[in-house]
């Protein structure tokens, strides 16, 4: 009987699906291999393929990474550029193992956000709104500008910004946007802005830790005034 493609393989064993459905970890060294020779040989799958590569290695992946381009070469199905790209994945996996985890930054108080933002904000001479998303020690995950050069509720759409925080599983959530008039004082639609972004929130389950206004020197806090 033929053996089937990884084309003909139910999508949720295919290596590619199966990684973007639960996640790396739960695929094999050969799986994940197998995603990045994109394909084996008429006889057999990458995925077999790279079984069989990973075998005569011991299961090991430090022995593939000490192998030379011309030994992988040696097995059908696997030419010079795959070679290439297996023994780059490996390096890289090395080079990950040498270097240090990078540091988030702290961003769970009002200070320490307009520390983070000021530098980004205090040549501006048009507003920009800005969402940082932060773990559940207040560490930072991502920061994404959502608007540029005018700050209102179509500008700031509250959907994107909760899509953002459920994409990287962020718990908490502070908002930024910067005054170039120097005017610390937020103005209504500020104030209905931030009230639509704690209701929606709350019913994400997600804490609204605060909204910072900055100026070049100053900022305003909503949280600091009692108003969250």
């Amino acid at each position: 009987m033929d053996k089937l493609s990884i084309n003909q393989w139910a999508e949720e064993d295919r290596p590619r699906e199966k990684m973007m459905h639960l996640g790396a970890e739960t695929l094999s060294s050969a799986e994940l291999l197998a995603i990045l020779i994109g394909s084996g040989s008429p006889k057999e799958s990458a995925v077999d393929l790279m079984k069989r590569v990973l075998s005569d290695c011991n299961n090991n992946l430090n022995t593939l990474g000490k192998k030379c381009i011309h030994e992988l070469c040696e097995y059908n199905g696997i030419g010079e550029a795959k070679a290439v790209t297996i023994l780059a994945a490996c390096e890289l996996g090395k080079r990950r193992q040498m270097e240090m985890v990078e540091e988030r930054p702290d961003c769970g108080t009002a200070t320490r956000i307009y520390n983070h933002m000021h530098p980004i904000m205090q040549d501006l001479d048009v507003e920009e709104f800005w969402v940082l998303l932060m773990n559940h020690n207040y560490r930072l995950i991502k920061k994404i500008r959502i608007s540029h050069g005018g700050i209102t509720e179509v500008a700031v759409d509250i959907r994107i910004i909760l899509r953002e925080a459920m994409l990287v599983n962020a718990t908490i959530l502070a908002v930024c946007h910067n005054h170039p008039s120097g005017n610390l004082r937020p103005s209504e639609q500020d104030n209905h802005l931030t009230q639509n972004i704690k209701k929606a929130c709350d019913i994400m389950r997600i804490h609204f830790l605060d909204h910072v206004i900055v100026t070049d020197g100053h900022y305003y806090s909503y949280h600091e005034e009692g108003r969250l």
